[in-house]
């Protein structure tokens, strides 16, 4: 078997989680999360429909981790992601967190938002 060490260049992969935050980078973040190849800071949740404006153009896709279980994404908050051009995945935090990893380090244009598993 054939081992390969994963790059991501300057891209800033989720190193771990756990209740209640996210670490990304060497940092701690708490609560919900918006994290991009180039950023990774709070985000306002679902109810946060502004997400689109900052990633238009920059990504394909945004993968939203539910926490713990799938639930769905309130209508608005898809048609606002959708509206600019970006598709929307939506999983588990642990599926998201892995998925949004692989997809990095194809050098893939996605980001991800992550409510906090409990």
């Amino acid at each position: 078997m054939r081992l390969t060490e994963i790059s991501y260049g300057s891209a800033k992969p989720i190193e771990g989680y756990g209740p209640g935050f996210f670490r990304i980078d060497g940092q701690i973040l708490r609560g919900p999360c918006l994290i991009t190849p180039w950023d990774a800071g709070p985000w306002g949740g679902l109810s946060d429909t502004a997400v689109p404006s900052s990633l238009s153009g920059r990504i394909d896709v945004l993968f939203v981790g539910m926490g713990a279980e799938i639930a769905h994404v309130p209508m608005e908050f898809r048609a606002a992601l959708e509206a600019v051009g970006i598709g929307v995945e939506v999983m588990s935090s642990p599926a998201a967190c892995r998925t949004y990893n692989v997809l990095l380090s194809e050098g893939r244009r996605i980001a991800v938002a992550l409510l906090p598993v409990s």
